[in-house]
């Protein structure tokens, strides 16, 4: 787990099967002391629920395409609602994480929480996205002195 600081505001940042997932709870924070209603007001819109659906498609292979079909179709009415944990329980989604306890919350990987950042603010997005930038090129960094400092050295493709 690890948290960066984007606009005063504290986001963690979690690794499950080496991809990142980022928090919406934390992003949603930014705009809201309620990020629950936040994350579902985001939800409920049709373009969020087409490109959950698009990116569920295109990397999970157990996503249910008929089910996400029925909350696109809904999308977007006056009655629709749609919590994270509906929309994974449903249509086997990978994409978004629902944690509960101490360090719960919602998490979607990073491409899904780019994009959620970007429905809070054009602004926050920017700073996100540089943030999460800053922090994988340190991590490259630290890598690459543990490597030196163990005389680990890495050949590029077509250097032997």
């Amino acid at each position: 787990m690890e948290k960066i600081t984007v606009q005063n505001t504290s986001v963690m940042i979690i690794s499950i099967n080496k991809n990142d997932y980022i928090s919406l709870t934390d992003i949603a924070k930014y705009k809201s002391d309620d990020p629950t209603a936040v994350i579902g007001n985001w939800m409920r819109n049709r373009n969020t629920i087409e490109y959950l659906g698009i990116w569920e498609s295109l990397y999970n292979p157990n996503f249910k395409p008929l089910e996400f079909e029925g909350f696109k179709k809904e999308a977007g009415l006056n009655a629709f609602t749609l919590s994270p944990q509906k929309w994974i329980n449903t249509t086997a989604a990978i994409g978004i994480i629902s944690k509960s306890g101490r360090y719960g919350g919602t998490f979607a990987h990073k491409d899904i929480a780019f994009k959620f950042a970007s429905w809070i603010s054009v602004e926050f997005e920017l700073y996100i996205v540089k943030e999460f930038q800053r922090l994988k090129e340190e991590e490259q960094k630290q890598i690459g002195s543990v490597a030196k400092k163990h005389g680990i050295y890495f050949s590029r493709p077509g250097n032997g």
